[in-house]
């Protein structure tokens, strides 16, 4: 409601899911609190920004200590402490037992939050699964290497790289799981000191677009 107090309205929203109004008025205050919006407990929802809007949508969701939290795109248009703000108070959620269930297309994010994944191209499931087991099982790695004083041209061609890109002496590739790593490493050696290597599964950002373009 656009133009009723958000104190007032996450009250009314708590109350009809059951809750007495001092049971109410205290979780509105306490998710406001939490949310970050205290101070905005007698403003409109109308005079808020776009994002500190979302907040309250959070609050109204949470103020009755629902045991199922299902959310639309929850991240969108907020700023990033308020999507640290939100990410904190889902996972507090999730670690009480609560199940938490929402939709974004801000990959980033929900492989950081989420212990299970679907993935969703044109109305058909590409990927799902438990996000540690679906990176492990990629048969894709990422590799990066930085030699000093190294450009690049001395990576031995191989089977197994399927993509490559060069930035100063930095080399990113994605290559098959079982390449040969010794070898990789013994040809760097022979430039000069290895300054990084990381050999790490694909991100799921990377694993979503192969699987809807594959």
């Amino acid at each position: 409601y656009p133009r009723m107090k958000i104190g007032e309205q996450l009250v009314y929203f708590a109350e009809l899911h059951g809750m007495s109004r001092p049971d109410a008025t205290a979780s509105a205050a306490r998710w406001l609190a939490t949310l970050g919006l205290a101070d905005r407990i007698d403003d409109r929802l109308e005079e808020l920004s776009h994002g500190n809007q979302q907040r309250v949508q959070l609050a109204a969701a949470l103020v009755h200590d629902p045991d199922l939290l299902i959310l639309d795109e929850p991240f969108s248009g907020l700023v990033a402490v308020a999507v640290e703000t939100l990410a904190n108070s889902l996972q507090g959620e999730a670690a009480k037992g609560k199940a938490v269930v929402f939709s974004s297309h801000q990959l980033d994010l929900v492989e950081d939050l989420c212990e299970d994944v679907v993935i969703i191209n044109r109305g058909r499931n590409v990927m799902e699964g438990n996000v540690a087991a679906l990176k492990e099982a990629s048969p894709h790695r990422r590799l990066e290497i930085d030699v000093v004083d190294g450009d690049g041209a001395w990576l031995p061609e191989m089977a197994g790289v399927e993509a490559k890109e060069i930035d100063g002496s930095l080399i990113r590739l994605l290559v098959q799981k079982d390449i040969d790593i010794e070898g990789i490493l013994s040809a760097a050696r022979a430039i000069g000191p290895i300054r990084h290597f990381s050999f790490e599964a694909p991100s799921l950002s990377e694993m979503f677009l192969r699987a809807v373009t594959s």
